[in-house]
């Protein structure tokens, strides 16, 4: 039976192995572990990698998009439009500053926010937009910068799943007033650790963010806000910048799969994912629907092909979401996608034979 894992580090750690160990050395004899050399070039290689001016690393993604929030003073009493399906981590920023999430339907042929549906959830209390280029598809950001700018809206990317990719060959997280990245290990770009950032192209949200970061300190024992911890550790960064120069090459290996479970899946009980145009996605999820998805789990699982559900349970319908007071039916086309979706094999590294097989083993599901 083969055994082909949902996602795998092995390929790259292979080619990178020995850079990384490295970075390891270079950061242990220079023994400086936060806020020194590593931390800054990446800082640098990043910011002109995505084509913005400004980068400040922080401790993970969630914690990137909440001190952006912070940064343009979002907080009680305000509202934010975030996509009904994505990771939870997009909402808990809004609810962690204070404000609230307002879910807004996604488009069922993309998964990404619907920007028709944005009127509809606009209120006074209204100060931001937060698009999530979700499984590594940019969203269609004309609409959306758009009706940002006719209500004058902030928009803050979530780019956690995105790095690299590109909307009218423009590299996304660029678009909007800021936008926050992670670095956890399984991304496109990944640290050994939690890990984040955020970019912009504004220097006062840059130095807020830098600030809040670091306890609320603009410099050392004065704090001019009631911070966070929240950085980018030296060690991080030095694996980032080992593995950032060979980004652009590992997502154009993941949009060969793709393509090829595009142009080579044909059952009819399996929905392929739809690409809007003018975009290049860098697929770090390659995700499918099904009625009938946990059958198709269990067929994959028997033939050793690894899976996994983005997302099971919608964000209105968690546990921890119950104080917003929605109920089931309230978000049909989230609750659509958690019912239906399932993630395919996708990582740097996999060999023809084993999307062959992840092909094969879609195509012969009976149903």
């Amino acid at each position: 039976m083969n055994q082909i894992p949902f996602a795998s580090f092995v390929p790259m750690e292979k080619e990178l192995g020995d850079a990384i160990k490295g970075a390891f050395s270079r950061v242990l004899d220079r023994s400086f572990y936060i806020g020194g050399p590593e931390d800054e070039a990446f800082e640098n290689a990043f910011a002109a990698y995505c084509g913005t001016k400004y980068c400040v690393g922080t401790g993970n993604g969630l914690d990137s998009l909440m001190l952006i929030l912070k940064a343009l003073d979002i907080g009680e009493g305000d509202e934010v439009l975030v996509p009904s399906n994505t990771y939870i981590a997009t909402a808990l920023a809004v609810t962690y500053v204070g404000a609230k999430p307002v879910f807004v339907e996604p488009d069922l042929r993309y998964f990404n926010l619907d920007p028709s549906h944005l009127e509809e959830t606009l209120t006074e209390r209204t100060r931001a937009i937060m698009p999530v280029h979700l499984y590594g598809q940019p969203c269609d950001m004309d609409p959306i910068m758009s009706f940002a700018q006719k209500h004058s809206l902030y928009v803050i990317e979530d780019c956690a799943q995105a790095h690299g990719a590109t909307y009218k060959g423009k590299k996304v997280g660029t678009f909007g007033d800021a936008a926050g990245f992670s670095f956890y290990p399984g991304k496109n770009l990944g640290a050994l650790g939690d890990a984040g950032c955020a970019v912009t192209n504004h220097a006062e949200i840059a130095d807020r963010v830098r600030a809040l970061g670091n306890y609320g300190s603009d410099y050392k024992y004065h704090h001019i806000y009631k911070g966070n911890n929240s950085r980018l550790d030296e060690l991080q960064a030095a694996v980032l910048s080992v593995k950032l120069p060979h980004l652009d090459r590992m997502n154009e290996a993941r949009r060969k799969i793709a393509a090829y479970y595009l142009q080579n899946m044909h059952n009819p009980e399996v929905i392929l994912p739809q690409v809007i145009r003018d975009v290049s996605p860098v697929w770090h999820i390659f995700a499918v629907r099904c009625r009938k998805r946990d059958r198709l789990e269990a067929w994959l699982k028997e033939k050793g092909i690894g899976t996994n559900k983005h997302y099971p349970i919608p964000m209105h319908l968690q546990p921890c979401y119950t104080d917003l007071g929605f109920h089931e039916g309230d978000y049909p086309i989230a609750e659509t996608i958690s019912a239906t979706e399932l993630s395919l094999p996708m990582y740097y590294g996999m060999t023809d034979e084993e999307v062959q097989y992840v092909v094969d083993g879609i195509n012969s599901f009976p149903g």
